[in-house]
């Protein structure tokens, strides 16, 4: 795919970087900064800036995951006045993220069409790859941080003392229980979907597709016994994890060659995914045919580039979730 190269774009396959052995491996993100209430140090110590309404703005796909999981905790937060948003379309071609209209970046950029303008704005001699989201700070034209993991977590707490509200998707008491879902979900089913769609060689593609499967096995025996991951609270663990099942009977078993099973097949992640995609501020979040014309567009992986008009999955039916041993308390933070 393409990518910058000493801050120039270049069209072609030059992200070859991501393909080892027939293996796709993810390139980790580069831009970390934190937002804070005062602007003081991030949790780990990061260089931080300080949270301001209006000062801030997302720039995601509805096609992506990674974005998608940022789009939808910037919901739940109450953040619509606070943060602003930028949606690129959902093909990404030769010129990589693009927005159909220009989006301003500020009085430093200005408007910009392309994502890859974002992040040689931050860094002018910028070489790797070019993704979404980017949390951008409009006033002074840089990126503060484009790695979705830290991005959900600066919404979730770095805004709470000028705006939306308090709810806490990272309580302290469940952290130790997050981190540990958040692991193998990383690993084996938010990049393992990659990991198979993108193998080069039959290995690689069976052993991701092998532990994707077994993951969802396991998750769909614990879902069998407890409401949300971490019990009977809706954590930014069932964000990560949501983001995945939402796309994966409409694009994954069918695109990226994960068909052992369909999410739909299993006894409690059907009922799970839609309690979420019920959640207030949720569905605005899912974007299906965007979806499944990112995916689908993807032309080394469908080269014809036909859409599919299936498979039709309608989350707004009745989840059935109260029948777990979490009814009658407090689901919601």
């Amino acid at each position: 795919m393409p990518q910058l190269v000493d801050g120039k774009w270049e069209k072609g396959d030059v992200a070859a970087s991501e393909m080892k052995n027939g293996a796709f491996h993810r390139e980790p993100t580069v831009f970390r900064r934190w937002i804070t209430a005062d602007g003081g140090p991030g949790p780990d110590g990061q260089p931080a800036v300080k949270a301001e309404p209006g000062r801030y703005r997302l720039f995601v796909s509805y096609l992506c995951p990674w974005a998608s999981r940022t789009i939808a905790m910037r919901s739940l937060k109450g953040l619509d006045g606070i943060v602003g948003l930028s949606v690129s379309e959902p093909e990404l071609g030769e010129n990589g993220w693009e927005y159909a209209e220009p989006q301003f970046a500020g009085a430093r950029v200005g408007a910009i069409r392309y994502q890859h303008e974002l992040y040689t704005a931050s860094e002018p001699h910028y070489t790797g790859k070019v993704s979404v989201p980017v949390l951008w700070d409009m006033r002074e034209g840089v990126i503060v941080n484009n790695e979705s993991a830290d991005i959900i977590r600066i919404l979730n707490g770095a805004f709470d003392g000028i705006g939306g509200n308090r709810l806490d998707f990272y309580p302290a008491d469940l952290k130790d229980v997050i981190d540990h879902w958040n692991a193998p979900i990383y690993e084996t089913v938010n990049n393992g979907v990659y990991r198979a769609g993108f193998a080069k060689t039959q290995a690689a593609y069976e052993e991701a597709v092998t532990r994707l499967f077994k993951t969802l096995d396991m998750l769909d025996a614990h879902l069998g016994e407890n409401r949300y991951l971490a019990g009977t609270r809706l954590t930014e663990a069932d964000l990560r994890l949501f983001v995945t099942l939402i796309r994966f009977d409409a694009a994954y078993h069918g695109a990226f060659k994960c068909n052992i099973r369909r999410i739909e097949d299993y006894a409690h992640l059907p009922g799970y995914l839609r309690e979420i995609y019920q959640w207030p501020g949720i569905r605005a979040s899912v974007r299906i045919d965007h979806i499944k014309r990112g995916y689908y567009g993807i032309r080394h992986i469908n080269p014809t580039g036909i859409v599919p008009l299936g498979p039709l999955v309608d989350y707004d039916t009745p989840h059935g979730r109260g029948a777990l041993a979490g009814e009658g308390v407090t689901v919601r933070p």
